[in-house]
């Protein structure tokens, strides 16, 4: 019988299991899991998560430095050294080039050629993102990144979106923590957001209403909150003109329209697509003015109580669990709107509440978490040669990064993540990376074919997290690490506990 075989016969007793309370001694690691990506292998000499001081440092509107090799290896990335414009009309000129190729063969190899630079860009991006989570001394920064990319998800296989996804989600890591109003704006204007809901495509006598329908949709008020079809149809007249340029000139424009051009980098606002007759937006008139409307709408969208309610549902689902308790969603509604949508003050409503303490452990590990933090606790304490296994044994269990093709973004709720199939999936990645997962230490340029370097797995069982945290596991997942016959079985049995699949 196979070690996966096995896990699946206990899997209906461990998932059943409910982990315990956290024992003091515990908490820091508890904390470290539900407001970070896990404790790491390293040592921890900062303040104990879940303290004031912790939460001010994670809360803090800088970013905090990487270890240097870590930064070094993100530095090298081309993502890094070049502007995203410049990547963009690069990858373009090469499928252009490609395209006027009359031989069949040579345009084969050139069409080759401009997948491979398009999927190098935005491999680079996935490991990037995987560096930043396993290494920055500022966890919730990092998986808020991740939170809010997923609500204003992109994806990375239309049209020249991997280009592009790299920087798309700089500019959402630089508002992770600030006001929501800020964040929404920022992705309006990125054109990895543009290209893909087709905003591009936007002008007047031409409307397109996709964009238009997934703000007020899915990035802000929500569904049933009482806006109309009328609204979206006046958000979709409000946006046109709101597109992408990648010519290096501004269009010949009249006169009197050429004050209103606007172009930063990619983006570019286009008076002359524009449609400047008056609207009507929720209950408000609109008069033609050019982008200027665009930031009245926006005004309106994030000032809207129905966009406070909805963006703390999610929240609040995303870090207590499937049925977040209706009081607490209430409260961080009152403190969005009471801040008009300062992000870190609503998170701090939800963190110090009773409802999130009384939580503890009831959230359940989608792919990203459950992959990063097996990782962290297992060699948090050095940096990985090579992301790429990370990235593919999440993108193995249905989450890969980038990868969602429908703009609602992955799935919330325990639901989404837990059925069987999925599961022995999970344990096989556990039994991987319990078992010394060789290839994160083997370079990414290592000639194919060639062995990766020794590596013993790590002996968790005796590392202070888990010293700490065996008081706080039942009775089943004791009996199951009981009967480990080896240091790689009791970790492939400890990440394929239900304690560590909740947080």
């Amino acid at each position: 019988m196979t070690r996966t075989a096995s896990l699946l016969m206990i899997a209906p007793v461990l998932m059943t299991a409910i982990p315990a309370h956290a024992a003091d001694p515990a908490r820091d690691a508890a904390w470290a899991e539900r407001l970070g990506w896990g404790p790491s292998a390293a040592p921890d000499t900062g303040p104990a998560p879940g303290s004031d001081a912790w939460l001010r440092h994670q809360l803090d509107d800088r970013p905090s430095p990487l270890p240097p090799a870590v930064q070094a290896r993100i530095d090298a990335m081309r993502i890094s050294k070049e502007p995203v414009a410049a990547l963009v009309v690069e990858t373009d000129a090469l499928q252009r080039d490609a395209n006027l190729l009359t031989d069949p063969d040579r345009k084969k190899a050139a069409r080759e050629v401009y997948q491979k630079a398009m999927n190098a860009l935005a491999d680079e991006a996935r490991q990037r993102f995987v560096l930043r989570a396993l290494y920055a001394p500022d966890p919730l920064r990092e998986r808020m990144t991740w939170f809010w990319f997923n609500h204003f998800n992109v994806q990375a296989g239309k049209r020249d979106i991997r280009a592009m996804v790299g920087d798309y989600e700089d500019t959402i890591r630089t508002h992770a923590l600030g006001r929501f109003r800020d964040l929404l704006e920022a992705t309006l204007r990125h054109p990895a957001m543009l290209r893909y809901l087709d905003n591009d495509q936007n002008a007047r006598g031409k409307i397109n209403e996709n964009y238009a329908r997934e703000i007020m949709e899915l990035h802000s008020m929500g569904v049933g909150s009482g806006y109309s079809q009328q609204d979206v149809q006046e958000l979709a007249r409000i946006l046109t003109g709101v597109g992408v340029d990648q010519k290096p000139d501004a269009p010949r424009l009249k006169p009197e329209l050429q004050p209103l051009y606007l172009r930063a980098g990619l983006f570019e606002f286009n008076p002359a697509r524009h449609d400047f007759g008056t609207k009507h937006f929720l209950g408000h008139e609109i008069k033609g003015s050019g982008f200027a409307e665009v930031e009245q709408a926006l005004d309106l969208i994030a000032d809207s109580p129905a966009t406070a309610h909805h963006i703390a549902q999610k929240m609040a689902t995303y870090f207590t669990g499937d049925t977040p308790p209706p009081a607490l969603v209430e409260r961080m509604a009152a403190t969005f709107r009471r801040t008009h949508g300062d992000i870190a003050a609503v998170l701090k409503t939800m963190i110090r509440s009773r409802e999130f303490a009384a939580s503890a452990g009831r959230g359940f590990k989608d792919p990203v978490d459950y992959t990063l933090s097996a990782v962290r606790l297992a060699y948090g304490d050095r940096v990985i040669a090579n992301p790429q296994p990370v990235v593919g044994w999440i993108r193995q269990m249905g989450e890969g990064l980038y990868d969602h093709e429908t703009p609602d973004g992955y799935d919330l709720t325990s639901a989404g993540w837990s059925a069987p199939g999925q599961m022995a999936t999970r344990f096989d990645i556990a039994r991987q990376i319990g078992g010394g997962a060789a290839r994160l230490f083997q370079s990414p340029d290592a000639a194919s074919g060639t062995p990766p370097p020794p590596a013993p797995p790590p002996a968790l069982r005796d590392s202070p997290v888990l010293t700490a945290r065996m008081a706080t596991l039942g009775k089943p997942t004791l009996a199951a690490l009981a009967q480990a016959r080896s240091p790689a079985e009791w970790n492939a049995l400890y990440f394929s506990s239900p304690e560590f699949m909740h947080r």
